[in-house]
């Protein structure tokens, strides 16, 4: 299988974005042995923070942008085998706008050339919760895309511009909707068929068996700077683990077909 490059992204904050991204690139890495390289695109840089990275000691994907190193010099690995990662930092927030990629009319491509041959499995694209520059360059550097909802009206209600801004994007660069990932979710939510109707118009057919549960675990896991899989005790008592490995078996399921 060809490297797999898949940008998780939303139309708002609090979807789990980063937990999904951390955590369904673990479980491909330290279940399926896969070698898997997440990019913190996001200058909030929540995923190199949830991995013990500190994002203000390290270089991001910005300077690789920038022409001034390449991706290998910005790689870090992590504490699960098979996984590494490129943090995030303030840089990335205005990086279109500075030095070479200021004048560049195809800055938006620098992600897809910096991220050719590079060795990995999957590559999977942690990116802001907007639209902007750095989002569409992650679509246009992926060969797939997970949208990130919760069972809520804000969250549901932006799925349909999100659609349109993939549609756009997919018109021009091969990309592919792989799924819509639910995360707070409760089986015995009042208004789940009807978030689920919603889903089903904006993205027919994309909504993933898994579910994610609402586990405090994951803020726990958060603060020590690792998976809930690499927690014993965390991951024993975790709803939040089981559900994310079934998501990654899913993901991977999809990506082979």
């Amino acid at each position: 299988m060809a490297t797999k490059t898949i940008t998780v992204s939303s139309f708002k904050g609090g979807t789990a974005k980063t937990s999904t991204s951390l955590h369904v690139g673990a479980a491909l890495a330290k279940f399926h042995k896969q070698k898997v390289l997440l990019i913190d695109f996001d200058a909030q840089a929540n995923l190199t923070l949830g991995l013990g990275f500190d994002p203000d000691s390290i270089d991001s994907m910005a300077p690789v942008l920038q022409g001034t190193k390449i991706l290998k010099d910005v790689v870090q690995k992590t504490c699960v085998k098979g996984l590494d990662i490129v943090p995030a930092d303030t840089w990335l927030e205005r990086v279109e706008v500075t030095g070479t990629l200021a004048a560049d009319r195809y800055s938006h491509e620098k992600l897809k050339i910096s991220l050719e041959n590079s060795g990995y499995d999957i590559i999977i694209i942690d990116t802001p919760p907007s639209l902007c520059w750095l989002t569409e360059s992650a679509l246009i550097a992926s060969t797939e895309a997970i949208v990130c909802a919760t069972p809520e009206f804000y969250s549901i209600k932006g799925l349909e511009r999100l659609s349109q801004f993939m549609s756009t994007i997919a018109e021009r660069h091969p990309m592919q909707i792989l799924g819509v990932v639910l995360s707070f979710w409760n089986a015995r939510g009042k208004s789940n068929d009807s978030f689920l109707n919603v889903i089903e118009r904006a993205f027919p057919g994309k909504c993933f068996d898994a579910k994610i549960r609402k586990d405090i675990q994951i803020s726990e896991a958060s603060i020590y700077g690792k998976p809930l899989f690499e927690l014993a005790k965390i991951k024993k008592e975790s709803r939040a683990a089981e559900d994310y490995q079934l998501l990654a078996k899913e993901i991977l399921t999809r990506l082979k077909s």
